[in-house]
C-alpha cells in the first residue's frame, strides 16, 4: 500500500533532507506535495534523486484532508498554527519542532529505543521527534540501559552550526571567509562570533523559577528529552557548545550505571545494538569525527572506555549526522513505525 505524504517546511535544509530520505528509502507514496510559507510558493525543488520536481504550495491555503501523513520542518510557529489543523483533517503529523514533545498526550519517538510509545498517537493525531542532540545519544544509550541500567548522564556536546538553519551555516561560512580576507566579521545569528570558536549558549537561558537556573533551554531539552523517552528516572545534565563545523552534532557521554558493565562487553552490546556503528579502536584515527558522518543513517560510537571517577562508569563518543538522524532520518523512520505498527493493519 501507498501513502499520501505531505512535507512541511520542505525548502529548509530539514526539510529538503526528508525529501532525500524518503526517496532514499524508497518510502511507499501514492502521492507527496511539498509545502512552505508564503515566500517560497511556486518555488520549484528535487523529490531526492527520483527525477521528479514538486512546486512548493502554500500552506496558508493547503488543505490536509485526504493525505495520510504530514511531516512538519517548519519550526514551533507553524507546527502550532497548521499541526492541529492537519491532525484534525485525519492527516497523521510527524513534527520535528519542540513545540509538543513535552505533551503527555504526544508521544516522542525515537524507533531504537521506544517503538511502542507510538500507539498513544492516536490521542492527538501528532508524534513529535525530539531534539537533534537527543536523538542519537540515547540510540546510543538504550542498549546499555537494558544491560545495566543507567543512573546518571553528563554529556557535553559539540553541535554545528546546521542546528540553527542555513542562518547558522551562512554566518559561519561568511565569517571564516572574512577572517581570510581581513574583512569585518558580522554577527547575526548567534551570540558571538563562530568562525574559529567555540560558544557554549545554545537557545535562551532559563530562569531562577526552574530547576535548572542557569542552564539554556537546550541542555533542559535533553534531560527532560530522555527521561521522556528512555527512561524517567535517568539524571541527565548537560553543556550544549556550538562549534564551527557544518554539519554532525559530536558529544563526550559519561554514563554511571547500577551494575558493572566491562568495557569489552559495552563494545560488544554496542555493535549489535540497532542504529549504532561502533568505530572503537585504540590508534590515531580510531574514531569518527562529523565530517565523516555526514549523509550517513548511523549514530556512531568511539573511544568507549571505563570511568575511574565513578563505581560502574563508561565514557564514551558519539558522533551523527544532526541534519539526518538528528532530524529528517528519525521522522522517516517515524513515519515507516507508523505504516507497519498502525496504518497498514486499518487499511
Amino acid at each position: 500500500m501507498a501513502y499520501r505524504v505531505v512535507v512541511v517546511g520542505a525548502t529548509g535544509n530539514v526539510g529538503r533532507e526528508v525529501l532525500n530520505i524518503l526517496a532514499e528509502r524508497k518510502f511507499p507514496i501514492a502521492d507527496i506535495a511539498a509545502v512552505a510559507s508564503a515566500r517560497s510558493t511556486g518555488d520549484i525543488i528535487d523529490f531526492g534523486d527520483t527525477g521528479r520536481e514538486l512546486k512548493v504550495k502554500n500552506i496558508e491555503h493547503f488543505d490536509f484532508a485526504g493525505w495520510d501523513i504530514a511531516l512538519f520542518a517548519a519550526g514551533s510557529g507553524p507546527a502550532k498554527d497548521y499541526a492541529p489543523k492537519a491532525a484534525a483533517a485525519g492527516c497523521t503529523v510527524i513534527d520535528n519542532s519542540s513545540l509538543y514533545r513535552y505533551d503527555a498526550d504526544v508521544p516522542l519517538i525515537v524507533p531504537e529505543v521506544n517503538p511502542e510509545a507510538i500507539d498513544g498517537y492516536t490521542q492527538r493525531n501528532i508524534i513529535a521527534n525530539p531534539n537533534c542532540s537527543t536523538a542519537q545519544m540515547v540510540v546510543a544509550l538504550k542498549p546499555l540501559h537494558d544491560a545495566a541500567g543507567i543512573k546518571r548522564v553528563v554529556v557535553s556536546t559539540y553541535q554545528s552550526v546546521s542546528g540553527a538553519g542555513k542562518e547558522g551555516m551562512d554566518e559561519l561560512f561568511e565569517q571564516t571567509r572574512a577572517v581570510f580576507v581581513n574583512d569585518e566579521k558580522t554577527i547575526k545569528k548567534f551570540t558571538k562570533q563562530i568562525a574559529f570558536n567555540v560558544i557554549p549558549h545554545i537557545d535562551v537561558f532559563l530562569g531562577s523559577d526552574s530547576d535548572y537556573d542557569g542552564y539554556t533551554k537546550e541542555e533542559w531539552k535533553m534531560a527532560a528529552e530522555t527521561m521522556k523517552i528512555l527512561d524517567p528516572e535517568i539524571l541527565v545534565t548537560a553543556t550544549c557548545v556550538r562549534v564551527p563545523v557544518f554539519v554532525g552534532h559530536s558529544e563526550a557521554i559519561n554514563i554511571e550505571l547500577e551494575r558493572p558493565l566491562s568495557v569489552a562487553e559495552a563494545q560488544r552490546i554496542l555493535r549489535d545494538a540497532p542504529g549504532v556503528m561502533l568505530i572503537d579502536k585504540r590508534e590515531n584515527g580510531g574514531y569518527v569525527t562529523p565530517i565523516e558522518c555526514v549523509g550517513d543513517y548511523a549514530t556512531f560510537v568511539s573511544r568507549v572506555r571505563k570511568d575511574p571517577t565513578v563505581e560502574n562508569g563508561l565514557v564514551l563518543w558519539c558522533v551523527s549526522d544532526n541534519l539526518r538522524k538528528g532530524a529528517a532520518l528519525n521522522a522517516v523512520q517515524i513515519a515507516e513505525l507508523l505504516v507497519s505498527r498502525h496504518l497498514k493493519k486499518a487499511a
